[in-house]
């Protein structure tokens, strides 16, 4: 959990270069991981990070101090992180659009290695769920999101994400059994 005093939230809000340079190293770790949790291609993280990271220092002022400071920054890196899945599900829809008509074909720095390996071997378990899933479970189990605060932030009906989280949790669980059972056949 990312602990920001006080102090350093008001010296980033009057413009203290060196106190948002160090409220961005702060965060940093924990936004890419929301991030990568939250997306598909490797190749978008840095990027979409960045841009969470932007957000929340130009939100910043929006910040009312009523909750847990790392909670509202988690709301404004999933804002951020569905935003730009969105424009690339737009993109890649008007791309395939496009090649039809043309005929064309188309972690923690100081985590112990073994939660390294648990992380990576889950991010590829998540990798295998559909997006609805994927985002659901992320939402729920990473961001610790209620199931009402999902629904608002989705767009979708109450019933739309329990069925997600529990067809997500399910399609997991059976990812996860079929990957250590098959470990354990293997010498």
């Amino acid at each position: 959990m990312v602990h920001v005093e006080e102090p350093r939230l008001r010296a980033v809000m009057e413009g203290r270069r060196e106190d948002a340079e160090a409220l961005v190293a702060q965060l940093l770790p924990r936004v890419r991981n929301l991030v990568r949790y939250s997306v598909r291609a490797d190749s978008d993280v840095d990027d979409i990070t960045q841009d969470a990271l932007i957000a929340i220092l130009r939100g910043l002022p929006s910040y009312r101090g009523e909750g847990a400071f790392a909670s509202w920054a988690d709301r404004v890196v999933g804002r951020v992180t569905f935003a730009a899945s969105k424009r690339a599900r737009v993109e890649r829809t008007r791309l395939k659009q496009d090649e039809e008509d043309d005929s064309a074909p188309l972690l923690a720095d100081d985590a112990p290695p073994e939660d390294c390996i648990l992380r990576r071997r889950m991010e590829k378990l998540l990798d295998k769920l559909s997006e609805e899933q994927r985002r659901a479970l992320v939402l729920h189990h990473v961001m610790g999101m209620s199931v009402p605060e999902m629904a608002e932030e989705l767009e979708v009906p109450f019933e739309t994400v329990r069925s997600r989280l529990r067809l997500g949790k399910a399609h997991l669980r059976e990812l996860l059994f079929r990957q250590v059972g098959h470990e354990q056949v293997l010498p």
